[in-house]
Protein backbone atom coordinates (compact mmCIF):
# COMPACT_ATOMS: atom_id res chain seq x y z
CA UNK A 1 0.00 0.00 0.00
CA UNK A 2 2.20 2.62 -1.53
CA UNK A 3 1.26 6.16 0.33
CA UNK A 4 3.35 8.45 -1.38
CA UNK A 5 5.11 8.52 -5.08
CA UNK A 6 7.72 10.71 -6.46
CA UNK A 7 9.06 10.58 -9.91
CA UNK A 8 12.49 11.85 -11.07
CA UNK A 9 13.82 11.78 -14.94
CA UNK A 10 13.62 13.40 -18.27
CA UNK A 11 10.91 14.23 -20.85
CA UNK A 12 9.53 10.21 -20.71
CA UNK A 13 8.79 10.72 -17.02
CA UNK A 14 7.11 14.67 -17.39
CA UNK A 15 5.14 12.67 -19.82
CA UNK A 16 6.15 14.74 -23.12
CA UNK A 17 3.88 13.11 -26.27
CA UNK A 18 1.03 13.24 -23.71
CA UNK A 19 -0.37 16.46 -24.05
CA UNK A 20 -3.29 18.04 -21.41
CA UNK A 21 -5.86 20.10 -21.76
CA UNK A 22 -3.64 23.24 -19.87
CA UNK A 23 -0.74 22.54 -22.05
CA UNK A 24 0.97 20.56 -19.72
CA UNK A 25 1.63 17.08 -20.24
CA UNK A 26 0.23 13.64 -18.53
CA UNK A 27 2.36 11.02 -18.78
CA UNK A 28 3.21 7.54 -17.71
CA UNK A 29 4.15 8.41 -14.50
CA UNK A 30 1.40 10.21 -13.43
CA UNK A 31 -0.72 7.83 -15.10
CA UNK A 32 0.47 5.53 -13.18
CA UNK A 33 0.13 7.52 -9.75
CA UNK A 34 -3.44 7.32 -10.47
CA UNK A 35 -3.29 3.29 -10.23
CA UNK A 36 -1.63 3.77 -7.08
CA UNK A 37 -4.05 5.94 -5.63
CA UNK A 38 -6.74 4.15 -6.33
CA UNK A 39 -5.64 1.93 -3.50
CA UNK A 40 -5.70 4.28 -1.06
CA UNK A 41 -8.67 6.13 0.53
CA UNK A 42 -9.18 9.33 -1.18
CA UNK A 43 -6.92 12.40 -0.25
CA UNK A 44 -4.39 9.46 1.88
CA UNK A 45 -1.88 9.77 -1.36
CA UNK A 46 0.83 12.19 -1.86
CA UNK A 47 2.88 12.27 -5.63
CA UNK A 48 5.27 14.43 -7.13
CA UNK A 49 6.42 14.58 -10.93
CA UNK A 50 9.98 16.53 -10.82
CA UNK A 51 11.15 15.39 -14.51
CA UNK A 52 12.06 18.03 -16.49
CA UNK A 53 12.48 17.29 -20.14
CA UNK A 54 16.00 17.40 -22.13
CA UNK A 55 18.12 16.51 -18.81
CA UNK A 56 21.47 14.31 -18.57
CA UNK A 57 21.53 11.96 -16.04
CA UNK A 58 23.73 14.61 -13.77
CA UNK A 59 21.30 17.28 -13.50
CA UNK A 60 18.78 14.97 -12.79
CA UNK A 61 20.79 13.97 -9.59
CA UNK A 62 21.64 17.66 -8.72
CA UNK A 63 18.28 19.06 -9.29
CA UNK A 64 15.28 16.35 -8.80
CA UNK A 65 17.17 13.48 -5.85
CA UNK A 66 17.94 15.92 -3.39
CA UNK A 67 14.15 17.05 -3.47
CA UNK A 68 13.00 13.07 -3.97
CA UNK A 69 15.17 12.30 -0.51
CA UNK A 70 13.83 15.37 1.62
CA UNK A 71 10.18 14.14 0.33
CA UNK A 72 11.61 10.55 1.60
CA UNK A 73 8.17 9.06 -0.06
CA UNK A 74 7.58 5.04 -0.25
CA UNK A 75 8.32 4.83 -3.81
CA UNK A 76 10.87 6.87 -6.12
CA UNK A 77 10.45 5.93 -10.38
CA UNK A 78 14.16 6.65 -11.67
CA UNK A 79 14.45 7.08 -15.03
CA UNK A 80 17.94 8.75 -16.24
CA UNK A 81 20.75 8.16 -18.74
CA UNK A 82 19.13 7.93 -22.06
CA UNK A 83 20.04 11.60 -22.79
CA UNK A 84 23.57 10.91 -21.76
CA UNK A 85 23.88 7.44 -24.18
CA UNK A 86 22.49 9.14 -27.08
CA UNK A 87 25.40 11.67 -27.19
CA UNK A 88 28.42 10.85 -29.94
CA UNK A 89 31.17 9.63 -28.04
CA UNK A 90 29.15 8.73 -24.61
CA UNK A 91 30.65 5.41 -22.51
CA UNK A 92 27.43 3.58 -21.29
CA UNK A 93 29.97 1.83 -18.58
CA UNK A 94 30.91 4.98 -17.24
CA UNK A 95 27.03 6.38 -17.10
CA UNK A 96 25.99 3.19 -15.64
CA UNK A 97 28.81 4.48 -12.33
CA UNK A 98 27.30 7.24 -12.16
CA UNK A 99 23.57 5.87 -12.57
CA UNK A 100 24.73 3.02 -9.56
CA UNK A 101 25.80 5.62 -7.31
CA UNK A 102 22.79 7.75 -7.81
CA UNK A 103 21.17 4.75 -7.00
CA UNK A 104 22.98 4.09 -3.69
CA UNK A 105 22.21 7.62 -2.41
CA UNK A 106 18.49 7.30 -2.80
CA UNK A 107 18.24 3.50 -1.62
CA UNK A 108 19.38 4.95 2.13
CA UNK A 109 16.52 7.83 1.67
CA UNK A 110 13.73 6.40 0.32
CA UNK A 111 10.91 3.10 0.39
CA UNK A 112 11.77 1.65 -2.72
CA UNK A 113 13.17 3.19 -5.97
CA UNK A 114 11.97 1.32 -9.25
CA UNK A 115 14.56 1.67 -12.07
CA UNK A 116 13.67 2.22 -15.48
CA UNK A 117 15.25 0.62 -18.44
CA UNK A 118 15.55 2.29 -22.42
CA UNK A 119 13.63 1.13 -25.16
CA UNK A 120 14.47 -1.06 -27.81
CA UNK A 121 15.01 1.25 -30.60
CA UNK A 122 15.11 -0.81 -33.55
CA UNK A 123 12.43 0.58 -35.66
CA UNK A 124 13.03 4.40 -34.34
CA UNK A 125 15.33 6.48 -36.65
CA UNK A 126 18.52 7.03 -36.06
CA UNK A 127 18.23 5.97 -32.66
CA UNK A 128 18.42 2.04 -33.97
CA UNK A 129 22.26 2.90 -34.53
CA UNK A 130 22.35 3.33 -31.11
CA UNK A 131 20.42 0.25 -30.29
CA UNK A 132 24.18 -1.80 -29.02
CA UNK A 133 24.36 1.17 -26.78
CA UNK A 134 21.07 1.14 -25.02
CA UNK A 135 21.04 -2.51 -24.91
CA UNK A 136 24.77 -2.05 -22.45
CA UNK A 137 23.41 0.47 -20.45
CA UNK A 138 20.40 -1.60 -20.05
CA UNK A 139 22.47 -4.66 -18.69
CA UNK A 140 23.85 -2.79 -16.57
CA UNK A 141 20.50 -1.25 -15.03
CA UNK A 142 19.50 -4.51 -14.18
CA UNK A 143 22.44 -5.55 -12.39
CA UNK A 144 22.41 -2.59 -10.58
CA UNK A 145 18.75 -3.48 -9.67
CA UNK A 146 19.45 -6.66 -8.50
CA UNK A 147 22.54 -5.66 -6.01
CA UNK A 148 20.07 -2.85 -4.50
CA UNK A 149 17.02 -5.05 -4.92
CA UNK A 150 15.11 -2.28 -7.07
CA UNK A 151 12.41 -3.52 -9.17
CA UNK A 152 12.62 -2.97 -12.79
CA UNK A 153 10.21 -1.21 -15.33
CA UNK A 154 11.74 -3.05 -18.42
CA UNK A 155 10.62 -0.92 -21.50
CA UNK A 156 13.10 -3.14 -23.52
CA UNK A 157 10.62 -6.00 -23.49
CA UNK A 158 7.43 -4.39 -23.70
CA UNK A 159 7.17 -5.00 -27.43
CA UNK A 160 3.71 -3.39 -28.11
CA UNK A 161 5.49 -0.22 -27.70
CA UNK A 162 7.41 -0.50 -30.83
CA UNK A 163 4.53 0.04 -33.01
CA UNK A 164 4.51 3.27 -34.48
CA UNK A 165 0.86 4.09 -32.81
CA UNK A 166 2.60 4.02 -29.71
CA UNK A 167 4.64 7.21 -30.52
CA UNK A 168 4.04 10.77 -30.58
CA UNK A 169 4.43 11.99 -34.13
CA UNK A 170 8.70 13.31 -33.14
CA UNK A 171 8.95 9.27 -33.12
CA UNK A 172 11.06 10.30 -29.72
CA UNK A 173 8.40 10.35 -26.99
CA UNK A 174 5.86 8.14 -26.50
CA UNK A 175 1.99 8.83 -27.75
CA UNK A 176 -0.86 9.50 -24.97
CA UNK A 177 -1.49 5.06 -25.61
CA UNK A 178 1.66 4.44 -25.38
CA UNK A 179 2.63 6.31 -21.78
CA UNK A 180 -0.65 4.37 -21.05
CA UNK A 181 0.57 1.05 -21.74
CA UNK A 182 3.53 1.88 -19.90
CA UNK A 183 1.76 3.00 -16.63
CA UNK A 184 0.22 -0.42 -16.74
CA UNK A 185 3.29 -2.43 -17.26
CA UNK A 186 4.48 -0.01 -14.25
CA UNK A 187 1.68 -1.69 -12.13
CA UNK A 188 2.56 -5.06 -13.33
CA UNK A 189 5.70 -4.44 -12.08
CA UNK A 190 4.58 -3.56 -8.16
CA UNK A 191 1.82 -6.61 -8.89
CA UNK A 192 -0.96 -4.44 -8.77
CA UNK A 193 -4.15 -5.37 -10.21
CA UNK A 194 -4.45 -3.45 -13.51
CA UNK A 195 -7.44 -2.25 -15.85
CA UNK A 196 -5.88 -4.02 -19.37
CA UNK A 197 -3.29 -5.24 -20.27
CA UNK A 198 -0.36 -3.40 -21.70
CA UNK A 199 1.02 -6.52 -23.71
CA UNK A 200 -2.51 -6.52 -25.52
CA UNK A 201 -1.93 -6.34 -29.26
CA UNK A 202 -3.03 -3.43 -31.35
CA UNK A 203 -5.70 -3.33 -34.24
CA UNK A 204 -3.93 -4.14 -37.73
CA UNK A 205 -3.13 -1.57 -39.99
CA UNK A 206 -3.71 -1.23 -43.55
CA UNK A 207 -0.30 -1.60 -45.67
CA UNK A 208 1.71 1.11 -46.42
CA UNK A 209 3.19 1.90 -49.75
CA UNK A 210 7.11 2.87 -50.06
CA UNK A 211 5.95 6.34 -51.24
CA UNK A 212 3.69 6.65 -48.02
CA UNK A 213 6.35 5.45 -45.94
CA UNK A 214 9.40 7.66 -47.79
CA UNK A 215 6.65 10.75 -47.62
CA UNK A 216 6.86 9.98 -43.88
CA UNK A 217 10.16 10.16 -42.96
CA UNK A 218 11.23 13.00 -44.86
CA UNK A 219 8.52 15.23 -43.27
CA UNK A 220 9.61 13.75 -39.84
CA UNK A 221 13.15 14.47 -40.71
CA UNK A 222 12.22 18.12 -41.80
CA UNK A 223 9.72 18.98 -38.83
CA UNK A 224 11.59 16.76 -35.80
CA UNK A 225 14.98 15.84 -36.94
CA UNK A 226 17.03 18.90 -38.47
CA UNK A 227 15.45 21.15 -35.56
CA UNK A 228 16.80 18.63 -32.85
CA UNK A 229 20.02 18.11 -34.19
CA UNK A 230 20.51 21.82 -34.10
CA UNK A 231 19.47 22.43 -30.95
CA UNK A 232 22.53 19.74 -30.13
CA UNK A 233 24.86 21.91 -31.99
CA UNK A 234 23.92 25.11 -30.61
CA UNK A 235 24.07 23.51 -27.03
CA UNK A 236 20.49 23.71 -26.10
CA UNK A 237 17.85 21.46 -24.56
CA UNK A 238 14.23 21.69 -25.28
CA UNK A 239 13.97 21.78 -20.71
CA UNK A 240 15.92 25.27 -21.12
CA UNK A 241 13.03 27.13 -19.65
CA UNK A 242 10.81 24.16 -18.43
CA UNK A 243 10.05 23.30 -14.57
CA UNK A 244 8.68 20.57 -12.90
CA UNK A 245 5.19 19.99 -12.70
CA UNK A 246 5.95 19.24 -8.83
CA UNK A 247 3.04 18.40 -6.32
CA UNK A 248 -0.20 16.87 -8.15
CA UNK A 249 -3.75 15.38 -7.20
CA UNK A 250 -4.81 12.21 -8.71
CA UNK A 251 -8.35 13.42 -8.70
CA UNK A 252 -6.95 16.25 -11.24
CA UNK A 253 -4.88 14.13 -13.46
CA UNK A 254 -8.21 12.04 -13.98
CA UNK A 255 -10.06 14.84 -14.74
CA UNK A 256 -6.64 16.40 -17.42
CA UNK A 257 -7.26 12.32 -19.01
CA UNK A 258 -11.15 11.86 -19.07
CA UNK A 259 -11.15 15.81 -20.63
CA UNK A 260 -8.29 14.84 -23.69
CA UNK A 261 -9.90 11.30 -23.55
Amino acid sequence: MIGSYVAVGDSFTEGVGDPGPDGAFVGWADRFAVLLADRRPEGDFDYTNLAVRGRLLDHIVAEQLPRAREQAPDLVSFCAGGNDIIRPGSDPDEVAERFERAVIGLTSAVGTVMVTTGFDTRNVPVLRRMRGKIATYNGHLRAIADRYGCPVLDLWSLKTIQDRRAWDHDRLHLSPEGHTRVALRAGQVLGLEIPADPDQPWPPLPPRGTFEIRRDDVHWAREYLVPWIGRRLRGESSGDHVTAKGSLSPVDIKSRIEWVA
